[in-house]
């Protein structure tokens, strides 16, 4: 199977390459790195700016959200570029791809233009508060509160692992505002400036080590939110927050195969033993691509495949996870050290390039975020299977 595009569409990514010839950054200008994913240098805050502008930054979306109303086969052969040259999307990723495209779905005229087109320019950077204590991957578990008193909400409670929380200057936030409905029911969705009297942001280290320190916990006390920062309707948070997901989902495949085609590029196989799962590896590769490939023609056609993206996220995640721990029991003791794995690429995140051991550790983030691989696994088993539930 080979995928090829017409015309029209080869025209629209030979224009989205030569803009990047043209305007990308230099090394040079790229010298001051990202912290954690909500701290964009100001290089890149420069650079998003231009995309959004120029119509390059989210081509699905609209001339006046930084697009150009481009189809979804424009939208993967423009990621498909970013990655062809190791450039990542925005070093403000859950800012870009969830709290704007959520507020661009949800939120009103209002919050578009004083939140979501400055998340786009990178004038101001955002953080998701899904996770609890608790209630990590069952949303609907969560218990931060949300009183509305007056023209406010009162909001109190916690939330973990909210990524670049304390670069971050709003948190796009899942609260409980009726306690008495069924779990599923009665959760909102706020918008809450991290500036707030109330908000604390403590962030922690990783397992990639102590200084890396992208995590956060997130308390909220007595935190008097707008009531005009609802997002969405009262009460159904859990909507949003489906349709906040979808929009992480849609391509996510793509982002497994620029990881998975790294991993091929970044490691040579010497012993017989290692090439024979090196083989495994360029097989695993090249089944995404044509799977993604498949399911990029059903987007085409205007079909929803929910289960079938759910296939693809669990193939392509674990897959790449189980390169790189094959990669590291390759290395040996070597494989420990933080020795940089290929060459720097100044606007790509560093962790793409960091040492095996800490490209392994990361790997784990890509079977938990988007919906971890048993929540995709019991998506795949009742609408793909039609195993009854338990």
């Amino acid at each position: 199977m080979r995928l090829t595009f017409d015309a029209g569409v080869e025209a629209f990514r030979a224009e989205f390459a030569a803009f990047l010839d043209a305007h990308a950054p230099t090394e040079a200008e790229a010298a001051e790195r990202s912290r954690s994913s909500a701290h964009v240098p100001e290089w890149a805050r420069r650079w998003q700016r231009l995309l959004f502008d120029e119509g390059w930054l989210l081509p699905g979306n609209p001339p006046e959200f930084g697009g150009r109303n481009a189809g979804i086969i424009e939208q993967y052969v423009h990621l498909e570029e970013l990655a062809r040259r190791r450039m990542y999307h925005s070093f403000n990723p859950q800012g870009l791809g969830i709290v704007a495209a959520s507020l661009l779905s949800f939120g009103s005229a209002e919050q578009k233009r004083r939140w979501a087109v400055p998340i786009l320019r990178a004038e101001i950077t955002a953080a998701l508060g899904m996770s609890e204590p608790g209630a990590g991957s069952d949303l609907a578990g969560l218990r931060t509160r949300a009183v509305l008193d007056g023209d406010e909400f009162v909001v109190n409670g916690q939330k973990v692992w909210t990524s670049g929380a304390h670069d971050a200057d709003v948190i796009l936030a899942f609260v409980r505002t009726d306690p008495d409905a069924p779990k599923h029911k009665g959760i909102s969705v706020l918008l809450i400036p991290t500036d707030l009297e109330g908000v604390a942001r403590r962030p922690f280290g990783s397992i990639a080590g102590r200084d890396d320190l992208d995590f956060n916990e997130v308390f909220f006390t007595d935190v008097r939110v707008p009531k005009e920062n609802l997002v969405g309707p009262l009460n159904d948070g859990w909507r949003v927050a489906n349709g906040s997901l979808g929009h992480e989902r849609n391509l996510l495949w793509l982002s497994f195969a620029a990881r998975l085609e790294e991993e091929i590029r970044d490691f040579t196989p010497e012993t017989p033993l290692d090439r024979d799962w090196y083989a495994t590896l360029l097989m695993d590769a090249q089944a995404l691509r044509l799977m993604g490939s498949a399911a990029l023609a059903r987007a085409a056609r205007g079909e929803r495949d929910v289960a079938g993206l759910s296939v693809l996220k669990v193939f392509g995640s674990e897959a790449a996870q189980k390169a790189l721990e094959r990669i590291l029991d390759a290395q040996g003791v070597a494989g420990l050290y933080p020795t940089p794995t290929a060459p720097h690429a100044p606007l790509h995140l560093d962790v793409f390039t960091a040492g095996w051991f800490e490209r392994y550790a990361r790997s784990f983030g890509g079977t938990i975020a988007g919906g971890t691989s048993e929540i995709q696994r019991t998506i795949i088993a009742e609408r793909v299977l039609g195993l009854p539930r338990a």
